[in-house]
């Protein structure tokens, strides 16, 4: 791709607008993956689903993630990143839809490898939109904005179901954020001019020099743990804490939803701790408190239970800013994006697709509660 291709870059306060609408753009998809884990006590109570058939879905949704993340350069290049993020929106929808009229487990798993695939094309066509609008000194500030799509979606996807559940069954939330990701698909095919330019298909003759780098695997490991902490348990909570805690359905998700709230702060102080201690002691210090806290939320029980559920979230999400600066730095510059996409969908799968999977299956055959200091014992050991 040719300079000539790329927008004018802008100061980040006249590029603010579309900053917040590829912003809801990226969240329209990353939501919709993601409320699948409070819709999933009715989902399964319904459908008939064991705890590793309901695990299982997240392992599906993960991989398609993982096939749509390193697509997404082949389809850019085609179609440009406009066109890749409309497909990616309209697509997630229709997938979306497809799982509100599912009840086969089969059919229901390729719906979610569909939803996947569609929503893992949005983050590679977003974030080279972004930078390509805005000033490279504003990119910081610019991603910033975009990041705190993650957990917002986590907030505000168990207190959507608690508040549509009230009326409807489990199916209305899916409806409405397909509806939403639709109508913005045609709000940015009909009136945006943001993304119209091709990006880069990648560049598989780099990928030897990846692969052949130690530390590109010890990362992969390091951020399925991080992702295993985060969306791998929160996959699976809302199930645990009313399944054996005995928390009544809307109370969980409520709970789950406000505890989500503190790693939208949280990633700028791990930012600045980062700073100042260096990538591989924060790495330890981040992942060794958040295992034994992951440990503590499978032993304890009642009002240190809450606490523990507000206190995970935060300190696992603290992983992230070092992770990812750590990975910036263990290959040359020009590596870097290729890395990033080749990691993140990486780990995602193996923590956001396998966490959920055995965490099911130990809730199944022992209990919920002994999967998850599984969990934390592993992320524990991880972090040496």
């Amino acid at each position: 791709m040719s300079d000539k291709d790329c927008p004018v870059p802008e100061p980040f306060s006249g590029a603010i607008g579309s900053i917040l609408f590829l912003t809801l753009l990226f969240f329209l998809t990353f939501i919709g993956r993601f409320i699948f884990a409070p819709l999933m006590p009715a989902m399964s109570s319904e459908l008939g689903l064991s705890y590793s058939q309901a695990g299982s879905i997240f392992l599906f949704g993960s991989m398609g993630v993982f096939f749509g993340s390193l697509s997404a350069g082949f389809v850019s290049s085609r179609i440009q990143h406009k066109g890749t993020i409309a497909l990616s929106l309209i697509g997630s929808a229709c997938a979306l839809l497809l799982c509100t009229m599912l009840t086969q487990l089969w059919a229901l798993r390729g719906a979610v490898l569909m939803l996947g695939l569609m929503a893992g094309m949005n983050l590679p066509s977003n974030v080279a939109t972004i930078t390509a609008l805005v000033s490279r000194q504003d990119w910081g500030k610019a991603l910033a904005v975009q990041q705190t799509t993650p957990p917002l979606s986590l907030v505000l996807g168990p207190l959507l179901t608690v508040l549509l559940l009230t009326w409807f069954s489990w199916r209305a939330p899916r409806v409405v954020i397909a509806i939403a990701g639709i109508a913005a698909a045609v709000i940015l095919i009909r009136f945006g001019t943001i993304g119209q330019f091709p990006g880069d298909a990648p560049d598989l003759s780099l990928a030897r020099i990846i692969l052949s780098g130690r530390s590109f695997w010890i990362m992969i490991i390091l951020f399925a743990l991080g992702m295993g902490g985060q969306v791998g348990i929160y996959a699976m909570m809302p199930l645990y804490l009313i399944a054996e805690r005995g928390i009544p359905e809307a109370s969980a998700n409520t709970l789950i939803g406000l505890s989500q709230i503190s790693a939208l702060f949280m990633t700028f102080f791990a930012g600045w701790v980062t700073d100042r201690i260096g990538e591989k002691k924060a790495i330890f210090i981040f992942l060794l408190a958040s295992g034994i806290v992951t440990l503590l939320l499978g032993l304890v029980n009642g009002f240190w239970l809450k606490i523990v559920v507000f206190l995970q979230p935060a300190l696992i999400v603290c992983y992230f800013p070092a992770g990812f600066s750590a990975l910036a730095r263990i290959v040359q510059p020009n590596l870097r994006s290729l890395a990033t996409a080749w990691v993140t969908p990486c780990a995602l799968v193996l923590g956001g697709g396998l966490f959920p999977l055995l965490l099911g299956y130990m809730g199944q055959t022992v209990t919920f509660a002994s999967g998850i200091v599984l969990a934390g014992g592993v992320i524990i050991v991880g972090s040496g």
